[in-house]
């Protein structure tokens, strides 16, 4: 099975338009960036995880010609609104050689995602199959689980993530668990414990002192990764420019958020400094994770990211 990580960033993608504030100033110079965060499942055949806006770039780069499903992880649109891309595999197929894409989410996630994408259904393009946290599913070589996830009360309340189930080259079982957006957890189900490879949203370095848009830093997610165990791996994804950089004239931008007690070596001292990009994120990450002697490998994904397992 391949993972492959389309897009790597957050709502807005990194850099922002219109921003020049240290981060986004730094992306540019270097050529690089952050689509919105999206993922591909492939063995036998391809299971998309999220669908955003930046889907036409992104399943294009990689040639992706069929899509066999696909997971909707909530109803916010760097999440979903990339669906009516799916339409160009209709339309390019031979007339009765199209099978509609299987698209799987809650209940609660439809009812806002229909009042743009119904048509989509009625096109014959995907076909909707409602899913319910903490139960079980298969789609196409893939077994499913959902599982509820807190992101936001009034604006995501069909918020789940998802443990994948698949098989790796020597046909041994591998567990894939996909946080996507989240503050926090009302339950750990037992499935998700010590999973392969845990993918998980670290929209921040340093938890801020008012977390408005219930996401998860990287601080807070340190906890998640060592109550979950994964074996193998972890990836970050949906990494943001909000973390106030010290000397930074944009830490007065409405983005940016000033943090609660920002990470800092377990010897004392200074607070780490805030990433700038790619290169820095790891040094960064892979620092955190030795001062405090946990034996997790973390990988800072980036998009294209292409891992065979």
């Amino acid at each position: 099975m391949d993972i492959t990580f389309l897009g790597t960033g957050a709502a807005w993608g990194v850099p922002e338009l219109n921003c020049d504030c240290l981060i986004c100033r730094e992306m540019r110079q270097r050529g690089e960036k952050r689509e919105r965060t999206s993922i591909l499942l492939s063995n036998k055949t391809t299971l998309l995880l999220d669908c955003g806006p930046d889907a036409r770039s992104q399943l294009s780069r990689h040639n992706v010609d069929k899509i066999d499903g696909v997971l909707i992880s909530h109803e916010h649109g760097d999440h979903y609104m990339g669906l009516d891309e799916l339409f160009v595999y209709k339309r390019n197929s031979h007339r009765e050689a199209f099978s509609r894409i299987p698209v799987y989410l809650t209940e609660k996630s439809w009812d806002i995602i229909s009042q743009r994408f119904a048509y989509l259904e009625e096109m014959g393009v995907i076909e909707i199959r409602k899913i319910e946290p903490y139960k079980w599913f298969k789609h196409s070589g893939f077994d499913i689980f959902s599982f509820k996830t807190e992101h936001h009360e009034s604006f995501a309340k069909g918020s789940v993530g998802f443990l994948i189930r698949s098989n790796d080259s020597y046909g041994n079982k591998i567990n894939v668990v996909y946080t996507s957006d989240f503050k926090s957890l009302p339950e750990i189900p037992q499935e998700l414990i010590e999973p392969d490879f845990l993918i998980i949203q670290s929209f921040w370095l340093n938890e801020p002192l008012n977390n408005r848009p219930h996401h998860m830093s990287f601080q807070r997610a340190i906890n998640f990764i060592k109550r979950l165990k994964p074996k193998k791996e972890t990836f970050l994804v949906h990494m943001g420019d909000a973390d106030m950089v010290s000397g930074d004239p944009s830490n007065n931008k409405a983005k940016k958020y000033e943090p609660k007690d920002p990470l800092r070596p377990t010897a004392g001292g200074d607070p780490y400094p805030i990433p700038l990009h790619q290169a820095q994120w790891q040094e960064t990450v892979d620092q955190i994770m030795s001062d405090r002697g946990l034996p997790y490998k973390v990988t800072v994904a980036h998009d294209d990211l292409r891992i065979h397992v």
